[in-house]
């Protein structure tokens, strides 16, 4: 048995969401409004109570199910509806496919599996839309009918889940500095090279530094979309993930480790190579960098994601859901390509052609 928190509205019993602009719990059909503070009572309310059967959902396996798919896959039935849901083990927060009733999976974001903090959603759906036409205007070499028909309603706003790294960096540099002043006199032309060694230490402090902890989300695209603004952080509530779809880690921490070392790494040479200027050339000679008091808090990120087709290459786009920030790759339409490529060329030809009859006269 499978418990899901369906969060109701007390007043007219429809199905409340998290609405991102009023940073509250609303009922869409009522309009009346509910604290996040009620919330988490209400939720741990239902925890309290086991056999709950108005807010319990039943699992129900397709006996011709294979056995790997039973491993990875969870069938659900709707007690709004009684409509069928199959997800992947990982789902946290999905809705009903036929009445769209937002539900959480409660066993998927129980013990530890339940996330240390969240950032809500401050950007709505339209805006993400709105993000997209932002981020194809202007661009020539746009096929004009991806323009026309690329299916902006499929984006969905979803919780992805990162390990937020704390630790601090001891480290000691060497570098190899040089310097050169010329002069001349009336037979030679002189450079004096001057090469320094050059010393750096001291320790830095790092704060959730973030690695992507699903699976299913490219590490580059999610890195691509920060930085998140860490000062929202908000204790994890389940109601915030109401009307989203979201997913718990399936990437351990311990998986994560080597990444958030190599970022924290990174950023400390590139730190304390910005604290050497003044120089002609400037090579580093020798590193020593020492990890210490490292740990990690399990969170979510709010994360708008569109996948979509063109000629069979599939492109995905991805909004940061508190700041905007929007990523994605685009298709390249050929024929303008080639069209702008040889006007450019043509232009270039007729000024060189002008530029060489001038001259020659």
């Amino acid at each position: 048995m499978a418990q899901l928190l369906d969060f109701k509205c007390p007043s007219c019993g429809g199905a409340i969401n998290f609405d991102s602009q009023i940073q509250k719990m609303k009922c869409p059909y009522c309009d009346t409004e509910f604290e996040m503070d009620a919330v988490k009572q209400y939720e741990e309310a239902i925890q309290n109570e086991h056999e709950q059967d108005d807010f319990t959902w039943n699992i129900k396996a397709d006996s011709n199910w294979q056995e790997d798919e039973l491993n990875n896959y969870a069938a659900y039935v709707c007690m709004s509806c009684g409509g069928q849901i199959v997800g992947d083990t990982t789902t946290s927060a999905t809705s009903c496919p036929y009445c769209d009733n937002p539900v959480v999976i409660a066993g998927n974001i129980a013990g530890d599996m339940r996330p240390d903090y969240i950032i809500p959603f401050k950007l709505t759906k339209e805006q993400a839309k709105q993000g997209l036409r932002n981020h194809i205007k202007g661009k020539r070499l746009l096929p004009k009918q991806f323009k026309d028909e690329n299916h902006i309603d499929k984006i969905r706003g979803m919780y992805v889940p990162f390990w937020l790294f704390d630790t601090k960096a001891d480290a000691n540099f060497r570098y190899k500095g040089t310097k050169t002043s010329t002069w001349s006199d009336s037979d030679y032309v002189y450079t004096k090279t001057s090469y320094y060694s050059i010393l750096r230490s001291g320790n830095i402090a790092f704060n959730s530094v973030p690695v992507d902890a699903s699976s299913k989300m490219p590490d580059d695209l999610m890195e691509s979309i920060e930085p998140y603004n860490i000062a929202e952080l908000t204790d994890f509530n389940a109601g915030f993930l109401a009307g989203y779809l979201a997913d718990r880690y399936d990437v351990p921490a311990d998986d994560c480790i080597e990444r958030a070392n190599h970022r924290v790494r990174q950023s400390t040479e590139d730190r304390f190579r910005s604290t050497v200027s003044g120089y002609k050339t400037v090579a580093q000679e020798n590193s020593n960098i020492k990890l210490s008091d490292g740990k990690a808090n399990y969170v979510l990120y709010p994360v708008w994601v569109l996948n979509t087709s063109w000629q069979g290459e599939q492109f995905t786009f991805a909004m940061n859901g508190q700041t905007g920030r929007f990523i994605g790759d685009l298709p390249l339409d050929r024929k303008a390509y080639w069209k702008w490529f040889g006007l450019i060329a043509l232009i270039v030809a007729v000024l060189a052609y002008a530029a060489a009859w001038l001259f020659l006269r």
